[in-house]
């Protein structure tokens, strides 16, 4: 038998069900999921520094297991010394198996490891179903050495899904395991 994610057999078993219930879908293809999961680094000082890059490049390679890329700036400006073209952050997308291990991985070990954590803010979501979530230190991952960590920066995490509205993408989210504060 072929490895699954536990996440992805979950939400074939139960989350399906339960937003079924929850928003009275006719069809199983009405129900919401999630699509992809995009870890995005800016990297400001990167501008004096090339090597930065390559320890975020590196960092968000071990972090979600995928070889992560690059991001180079769009124009120039002349006020932060960037020209077009000039390597200024790094990014992952995630799909498949490995979004469902990455997000595994992401509740089950990281979001407990954030200091004084009470939950993640429901404010994150654009409108359109997808939800955007702030780290502020990469060391809540156990998969990065501190040792190694030359300087403590955040990420962006972004989870895409096909839901219509801000509250199906929710109850999606919070579904999968994903701990929103309590108002």
């Amino acid at each position: 038998m072929a490895y699954s994610p536990r996440l992805k057999e979950e939400y074939k078993g139960k989350v399906i069900a339960a937003l079924t219930d929850e928003f009275g879908y006719k069809n199983v293809m009405q129900v919401p999921k999630l699509t992809k999961i995009v870890i995005s680094k800016g990297v400001g000082a990167a501008v004096a520094d090339k090597k930065l890059i390559d320890h975020a490049v590196e960092e968000l390679t071990t972090i979600s297991g995928q070889k992560a890329i690059h991001t180079l700036s769009k124009k120039d400006v002349a006020s932060f010394k960037l020209r077009k073209g000039m390597p200024i952050g790094a990014k992952v997308t995630l799909r498949g198996d490995n979004m469902y291990e990455f997000l595994d991985r992401l509740v089950t070990s990281a979001l407990p490891r954030v200091r004084d954590f009470s939950g993640i803010k429901a404010t994150g979501f654009d409108g359109r179903g997808n939800y955007n979530l702030g780290i502020t230190e990469q060391i809540i991952f156990p998969e990065i050495n501190i040792d190694k960590v030359n300087k403590i920066s955040g990420m962006d995490i972004t989870f895409v899904t096909t839901a219509e509205t801000d509250k199906e993408a929710k109850s999606l989210l919070t579904e999968l395991g994903l701990p929103f504060q309590k108002n």
